[in-house]
C-alpha cells in the first residue's frame, strides 16, 4: 500500500517523530490512519458526498491545525532549527558538509541542519543539552524500535560537566515499556567485570546516562492503549549517551577485522556464562571498533534486543522475530520457528556477517564493483523476505557442495568460513537425525534419545567457533581472557 510507504519514509528520515497521521482521500471517501511504533489503527471510512461526514472530516482537519508539535508526532524535547526557521531545512545535495563526511547522508530525502537542540533529562530533575551534529544511523521501518543515532556535542555548561571533550553519540529509540534497557544489562556486566573479568570492558559499550520519556494519558498512544488494551503495546521514548565507537569500515587491514570478530565472539561467550545476558540481534552494525592506546578492540554494541537467560523461552514467536534479517539464523526465518534463542543462533548471525562483508567488500570500506557470490545473491539479502533468505541460507548450511565466494582483500577468511560452515551443516544433519530417532522411539514407546540443541550436540558450541577463530591466516589473534587462553591448549584446531 503506497500510503504505508510514505508514512515509513516519514517515520525513517527528516525530523524524529513518534508517530505519523495521513489522511487516505479516493474520490469522496476519506480514512483517517495513525501510524505509530506499536501498530497501525485506521478510522472508519468517511464519505464526503454525506454532509454529516463532511463536518466530522472539516472538524478533524481544524483540530490537526490546532495540535501542538507532540501532537503531529514531533518528539518532545527536541528543537530543530527549522521548527523556527524553516529556511533551515534543506535536501541533503545542498548541505555541501555531508559530501566530504564519511559515507552518504543518512538521508535521501532531507535532513535537518546541524544545530538542532535536544534536552536531556538528568539527576535531581534537572536538563543537560546536547547540540545535533549529524544522523550516523537511521531505522527503516514502521513498527518496532525505530532506532536513531546521532553524534552530539555537550551545549549547556561551557566545558564544565564530565561530557565536555568526550565523543558522543545520542541514540533514541521507541521500545515496548516493559522491555528491559540496555543500560540494566551494562551495569550487571560492569558489576562482574572485576579482576580477571576486566577485559571485558573494552568490548561493551560505554553509555554515560539513559533515560525514558513516557506518554502522558492525553497523547494518542495512550488513548489507543486503553481502547485497545492488550492488542496495544504501550511503549515509550528511550534514549542514552555513550561514548561514539568506530564501524568496521574504519579498519585497513583484514587481520584488523579478524580480530574485532574475535574479540566479538569473546565478549559474547562471557556475557553468557556470567551475568547470563543472551545479545540476540549481532548484525555488522553493531559490530563496532574501540581504538585505545594505539590498539583495536571490538566491541559488541547495541544490547537493546537482549534478554536474561532465565527468559529465553519468552522468546518471540514467528510474528515478531528478533534480530536483523540479513544476519539471522536461518532457523529464525521458518514460518513455524517459535524459540527460543539460543547462543548458536547468535554465533551463526557472526558466520553470516563476515560472509556478507567479505563477499561483498574489496575492503572494509569499498563495496566490490562486481562481486561473485556464487548464486546466492548476497546483495539482495537486505531486501529480501524470510522465505529468500531462510531458502538462501539452508542452501548455505546443507548443501554438499558449497564454497565461500571471499574478495582479494578477505582472502584469508575462507579457511574460517568453510571450517563454521562444516561444523554448522554437520550439526544439523545431527539434529535431523535426531529428530528421526525421536519419531522412532515415540512410536515403539521408548525412551527419548538426548540432544544438546545449544550446541547441535558440540559440533557447533563455543570452544569449536573459539578453536576455528583464534588464528587467521596463520596469525595468532589476542585472547583476552586468561579462562579462554587455558581453554585453547586443550583445544584441537579443526
Amino acid at each position: 500500500m503506497q500510503v504505508a510507504g510514505y508514512a515509513r519514509d516519514v517515520l525513517s528520515h527528516g525530523i524524529i517523530r513518534s508517530h505519523v497521521i495521513v489522511f487516505l482521500v479516493d474520490s469522496k471517501l476519506v480514512r483517517g490512519i495513525f501510524y505509530d511504533r506499536s501498530g497501525i489503527f485506521e478510522s472508519a471510512v468517511l464519505n464526503l458526498a454525506i454532509k454529516s461526514d463532511q463536518l466530522i472530516f472539516a472538524k478533524m482537519i481544524k483540530q490537526m491545525r490546532a495540535l501542538p508539535p507532540e501532537g503531529l508526532g514531533i518528539v518532545p524535547n527536541l528543537f530543530a532549527t527549522f521548527m523556527k526557521d524553516r529556511k533551515s531545512l534543506r535536501s541533503a545535495e545542498e548541505m555541501p558538509q555531508y559530501a566530504a563526511a564519511d559515507g552518504p547522508p543518512s538521508n535521501e530525502i532531507f535532513e535537518w541542519s546541524e544545530g538542532s537542540l535536544f534536552d536531556i533529562p538528568y539527576k535531581n530533575k534537572t536538563i543537560r543539552t546536547v547540540r545535533v551534529k549529524r544522523v550516523l544511523f537511521r531505522s527503516n521501518g514502521i513498527i518496532g524500535r525505530g532506532t536513531i543515532v546521532m553524534r552530539v556535542v555537550c551545549n549547556h555548561c561551557n566545558g564544565k560537566c564530565d561530557w565536555c571533550g568526550k565523543k558522543l553519540i545520542l541514540k533514541l529509540r521507541f521500545p515496548a515499556k516493559t522491555r528491559v534497557s540496555e543500560q540494566t544489562f551494562m551495569d550487571r556486566c560492569r558489576e562482574l567485570a572485576q579482576g580477571d573479568h576486566a577485559w571485558v570492558l573494552n568490548h561493551l559499550p560505554h553509555i554515560y546516562w539513559t533515560f525514558d520519556i513516557q506518554y502522558s494519558k492525553s497523547t494518542p498512544q495512550a488513548k489507543f492503549k486503553e481502547k485497545f488494551k492488550d492488542d496495544c503495546e504501550m511503549r515509550v521514548m528511550r534514549g542514552s549517551i555513550q561514548e561514539e565507537l568506530r564501524p568496521l569500515s574504519s579498519l585497513t587491514t583484514a587481520t584488523g577485522c579478524a580480530q574485532v570478530f574475535y574479540d566479538v565472539v569473546q565478549c559474547h561467550h562471557w556475557a553468557w556464562k556470567y551475568p547470563q545476558i543472551l545479545h540476540r540481534d549481532i548484525s555488522q552494525g553493531n559490530i563496532l571498533v574501540r581504538e585505545k592506546n594505539g590498539e583495536i578492540y571490538g566491541v559488541l554494541n547495541d544490547w537493546d534486543l537482549a534478554i536474561w537467560l532465565n527468559d529465553q523461552r519468552d522468546g518471540p514467536t514467528s510474528k515478531f522475530r528478533t534480530g536483523t534479517k540479513p544476519y539471522m539464523a536461518h532457523e529464525q526465518h521458518g514460518i513455524k520457528w517459535q524459540g527460543p534463542h539460543r547462543f548458536r543462533h547468535d554465533l551463526e548471525s557472526v558466520f553470516y556477517v563476515i560472509l556478507l562483508l567479505v563477499s561483498l567488500y574489496s575492503s572494509p570500506k569499498v563495496k566490490a564493483v562486481e562481486p561473485d557470490t556464487g548464486g546466492y545473491g548476497y546483495q539482495e539479502w537486505h531486501k529480501q523476505d524470510d522465505e529468500f533468505l531462510e531458502g538462501k541460507k539452508a542452501n548455505i548450511l546443507l548443501r554438499a557442495n558449497w564454497e565461500p565466494s571471499v574478495t582479494t582483500f578477505f582472502c584469508g577468511f575462507a579457511l574460517w568460513l568453510t571450517t563454521l560452515r562444516r561444523a554448522l551443516r554437520r550439526g544439523f544433519a545431527r539434529l535431523a537425525d535426531h529428530k528421526e530417532a525421536m519419531e522412532e522411539a515415540l512410536e515403539r514407546d521408548q525412551e527419548m534419545p538426548s540432544f544438546d540443541y545449544d550446541t547441535l550436540d558440540n559440533y557447533f558450541s563455543y570452544e569449536k567457533v573459539v578453536s576455528v577463530m583464534h588464528r587467521y591466516d596463520d596469525e595468532e589473534l589476542k585472547t583476552r581472557g586468561s579462562e579462554w587462553r587455558k581453554t585453547l591448549l586443550g583445544l584441537p584446531d579443526l
